[in-house]
């Protein structure tokens, strides 16, 4: 009788011995007693995390190391906030990246940071091509003409005139939009188009997140289009005599593995576009991943 207490009172200081440690609060480099450590560890390694657990049997602590930590990146990876168009030479930053990419704008959304951005944005970083001036018109089409109007004269269906006979009140609008083809806007610099599509101004709201970097340039090619226009200037691939500010393209730049090749005759008349001076471009024709670098890409500006 006697054994078998003692046998009991063994099993109970065992079960008590063992409930404590398994108890075990974490302290100083303790992390403590876990139940089911592998749910709580993963087995997985992260990319650039050294997180090694001693119960992971694939391997050893430096294997761990050599499979988490940083790599080079990949070819053509873009850098966050970073970005540039197809020819890098065509650029003011300099960053070479994909044309749709993001860029830091560092201009506060107050009146001093649109006044800087008036007073330094003053190029815009895509030349003009024609192809970006068609690009250009369908985004303004769709995110600023029925504001500004087709013509870019703050005529658009919003605001537009009643036609009781027909049954339309007309435009409900309550502020007149902007009109482009005024003095004061043909005079403006690119930045405060710019700046106005990135936040916004009075009842307009900001167009950052439905237009890329390059499609808010092309935007604001294609309003410079219709200030020419309307004054019966040129604005478009070969002849810009709007102003002494935005480039144009002249004649088509093809970006071939990452080498930027001029194609055509190198003279080119600016009456001439569809002339057929472009007997080069038939050389390469064949190969389909061909880029054509549309240096005029999308802007818009309000």
């Amino acid at each position: 009788m006697k054994k078998i207490k003692n046998i009991y009172l063994i099993l109970f200081i065992a079960v008590i011995l063992v409930s404590a440690h398994s108890c075990q609060q974490p302290y100083g480099d303790s992390t403590g007693s876990e139940y089911m450590p592998d749910m709580a560890h993963s087995i997985a390694f992260e990319a650039n995390t050294y997180a090694y657990y001693y119960n992971n049997t694939w391997g050893t602590k430096e294997d761990y190391y050599e499979w988490a930590k940083p790599r080079k990146p990949v070819p053509g990876t873009i850098a966050r906030g970073a970005t540039s168009e197809p020819d890098s030479t065509m650029s003011t930053n300099k960053v070479q990246v994909t044309p749709n990419g993001a860029r830091p704008y560092y201009y506060d959304d107050t009146d001093e940071g649109r006044e800087l951005a008036t007073a330094e944005l003053l190029e815009n970083p895509f030349k003009i091509t024609d192809e970006g001036l068609v690009r250009g018109k369908e985004l303004y089409d769709i995110f600023c003409g029925i504001c500004h109007g087709g013509a870019g004269g703050g005529l658009g269906y919003l605001v537009r005139d009643a036609d009781l006979a027909a049954g339309d009140e007309g435009g409900k609008y309550p502020v007149q939009p902007a009109n482009f083809l005024l003095e004061e806007f043909v005079a403006a610099s690119n930045g405060r188009y710019y700046h106005a599509i990135e936040y916004g101004k009075n009842l307009m709201g900001s167009y950052k997140d439905k237009l890329s970097y390059e499609e808010r340039w092309q935007v604001i090619h294609y309003i410079r289009s219709l200030q020419a226009k309307n004054l019966k200037l040129k604005y478009d691939q070969y002849e810009n005599t709007l102003n002494a500010v935005d480039l144009p393209a002249g004649e088509i730049v093809a970006v071939i593995n990452n080498e930027v090749m001029e194609l055509g005759d190198g003279e080119h008349d600016s009456g001439d576009h569809n002339s057929g001076n472009h007997d080069n471009i038939d050389e390469i024709d064949q190969r389909e991943d061909i880029e054509e670098n549309q240096n005029g890409n999308h802007g818009g500006d309000h």
